[in-house]
């Protein structure tokens, strides 16, 4: 027998409040459930659970989120993510199209936004 993951659990000050965030990244909703106050809120669909703790993050992400855009561009869905809330950390994208941006949610958890597959197919057919 093995293990699966149920759930992959993410720290943060407010769980709601974060997983709306990620909600409205993803498309995914947030369990039906869950309530602004509740200690912990998921997201349907996706496995993220979202924990409140005292603590506050203090130090980069051991794991994060590289996100491929799946109906806009790269430079289309940072925008977007920047509108909900999400800041710029370190702008790593090249001339060429390569690279990434890397951002990071209200609460700092940094994550990384690639090309689309369709930029992806585009660079490599030219």
């Amino acid at each position: 027998m093995t293990s699966a993951i149920r759930h992959v659990t993410i720290d943060c000050s407010d769980a709601y409040a974060v997983a709306v965030f990620w909600s409205e990244v993803l498309g995914l909703p947030v369990h039906e459930d869950c309530k602004p106050g509740d200690e912990e809120a998921l997201i349907e669909g996706a496995g993220l659970l979202f924990v409140t703790v005292p603590e506050t993050k203090t130090i980069k992400n051991r794991v994060h989120f590289d996100l491929e855009p799946q109906d806009r561009t790269r430079e289309e869905e940072v925008e977007r993510l920047l509108a909900l809330g999400a800041t710029l950390v370190s702008d790593m994208r090249r001339p060429d199209g390569t690279g990434w941006a890397l951002l990071a949610d209200p609460e700092g958890n940094e994550f990384c936004v690639e090309r689309s597959a369709a930029e992806r197919a585009a660079t490599a057919a030219g």
